[in-house]
């Protein structure tokens, strides 16, 4: 799931990876319907939020979607935006739904006025009693391939778990400082979130089988003409040069060190790098 804050002005810092993101409805209700694990925060340009999640924008269109925004920051209308702004985006994994009848009562210590929310520390005797409550609530109704609900909050190896194609896209081009991980592209249009190993193939929209890659050696990237490989370096296949007798602005790049992310956990899986150079890359 992704969730919009709409005003893209001040970046959400409150919580951690596997840390529980509750769902409170406004007052007069004061109760809490639902939630999700804490995945990944990022300030994202508005039109590439489009491209990355189109309709589950939760609007029919991009002219609605911008309209939305325009409404939110109270401009005259979507013509106002500018192009290059940003919108807050927060993506969970595991979003659950309460029926009313399970619905959480808010902490006693949680100020009803709060419109940016507050966090609850899991020593906290409030923290203790969401988590006990949420995970009391989700044992009550089905979740399908998740882990069990009382288990599931604070471990950051989440992330590694399933994510949708648009919140892959967003969390590999944050991971990669939004540049190209083999030229430092930084043209934020052109760069694309690549599988190493193919969704088509059952491979997974997971942070460590994704590299941020210029969209032309995306495409050969897939097709198997250039491959990064375990040590983490970019490699050209001789077949671009003798099916194309060309390929001389890729061959420049042979050998090269690709970038990394910070994090060790978002760095490409060696063993999907390898499957990629043992049985896509053309020898």
């Amino acid at each position: 799931m992704n969730f919009w804050r709409p005003g893209g002005k001040v970046e959400f810092k409150g919580l951690s990876p596997g840390d529980l993101f509750l769902f409170r409805l406004k007052s007069p209700t004061d109760k809490i319907a639902g939630g999700g694990v804490f995945v990944h925060t990022s300030m994202f340009p508005i039109g590439l939020a489009w491209q990355a999640f189109g309709e589950k924008n939760g609007a029919r269109s991009e002219a609605e979607f911008l309209d939305r925004i325009a409404k939110y920051r109270n401009l005259e209308s979507r013509q106002s935006l500018d192009p290059d702004s940003r919108i807050g985006c927060i993506i969970l994994q595991a979003p659950f739904f309460l029926p009313p009848e399970r619905w959480i009562d808010v902490p006693s210590d949680y100020h009803r006025n709060l419109t940016q929310g507050r966090r609850f520390g899991g020593d906290e005797a409030s923290g203790k009693y969401l988590v006990a409550a949420v995970s009391n609530a989700l044992k009550k109704q089905a979740i399908v391939s998740e882990p069990d609900p009382a288990s599931m909050f604070g471990s950051p190896t989440l992330v590694k778990h399933r994510l949708g194609q648009g919140s892959f896209r967003v969390l590999v081009t944050d991971n990669y400082e939004r540049r190209c991980a083999v030229t430092g592209e930084k043209t934020l249009p052109v760069l694309e979130a690549a599988h190493i190993f193919p969704v088509k193939r059952g491979g997974q929209h997971r942070s460590d089988n994704g590299i941020l890659l210029r969209s032309d050696l995306h495409t050969l990237f897939d097709l198997g003409y250039v491959t990064v490989t375990p040590d983490f370096r970019f490699h050209v296949s001789k077949a671009l040069r003798d099916e194309y007798s060309n390929g001389h602005v890729y061959y420049e790049l042979e050998g090269r060190d690709v970038r990394l992310p910070a994090v060790m956990t978002d760095r490409p899986d060696r063993g999907f790098l390898e499957w990629h150079r043992d049985s896509l890359f053309r020898k």
